[in-house]
């Protein structure tokens, strides 16, 4: 039994609230069980240097947790810099929504997304990369009504889920008192039927050829999931 009470193959409530930030090109509130996160899109008519006169856009990321997004209270990253988990976790968003984008369409502008964790509960990162492509599919959508960008530079939805094998049961969309004592613990980041990207460790136990693939359909099936909701909230 699930400390929820789920089913092995249960994902948690998941509700996706779009429009929530005044003056983000993009905005929404993702919601997947007791993990909330606030992503906006921020457009910017230039692009890094590096891509300067190249016809390419240009999608990044930054993710941040609030001082009470968990159990105790954590310091402001801005006092110290950001930590290496940071760091990672907004590069992964910014290459995971990248995947899903033609950057020749998109023109040289940069579209930056922010991830802004208001409470932890396990998938932090997952929710980012989820909420994160609605925020971006927001902001693309006023760029195409505009008229700026005349192809759609978006094909299909970006979405992560977390998968882990926990007291012996392959198990979708961890929580936190699941994926604090996960054996084997993953986030699946997937296109419509394409992986982006796969991060799965083993975190006290090894795992099999045959426990990875059914951790990879339970989230192929969380993904389906996740995308159909992303598609309803931006309608």
């Amino acid at each position: 039994m699930r400390p929820s009470g789920r089913k092995p193959d249960e994902m948690r409530k998941v509700t996706i609230e779009t429009g929530v930030s005044r003056h983000a090109e993009g905005s929404c509130l993702i919601k997947m069980g007791d993990t909330h996160v606030l992503c906006t899109a921020s457009l910017d008519a230039r692009v890094p240097p590096f891509l300067k006169n190249s016809g390419l856009g240009w999608v990044t990321a930054e993710y941040g947790m609030l001082p009470r997004a968990t159990h105790s209270r954590m310091k402001r990253e801005a006092k110290d810099g950001q930590s290496g988990r940071t760091q990672e976790i907004q590069r992964l968003v910014g290459r995971a929504l990248r995947a899903g984008v033609d950057r020749v369409a998109l023109g040289e502008r940069q579209i930056t997304i922010d991830c802004d964790v208001i409470q932890a509960d396990g998938g932090t990162r997952c929710a980012a990369i989820t909420g994160g492509w609605v925020a971006l599919r927001l902001a693309v959508n006023k760029l195409l009504k505009a008229g700026v960008i005349i192809s759609d530079p978006l094909s299909a939805p970006v979405s992560a889920i977390s998968c882990g094998i926990y007291a012996g049961q392959a198990l979708l969309d961890l929580d936190y008192p699941e994926d604090s004592e996960a054996g084997v613990d993953g986030n699946f980041i997937m296109t419509a039927d394409r992986l982006v990207e796969i991060q799965m460790s083993a975190e006290g136990a090894t795992f099999s050829r045959a426990q990875m693939d059914t951790l990879l359909d339970l989230a192929t099936q969380g993904n389906a999931w996740l995308a159909a909701a992303q598609l309803e909230a931006v309608k």
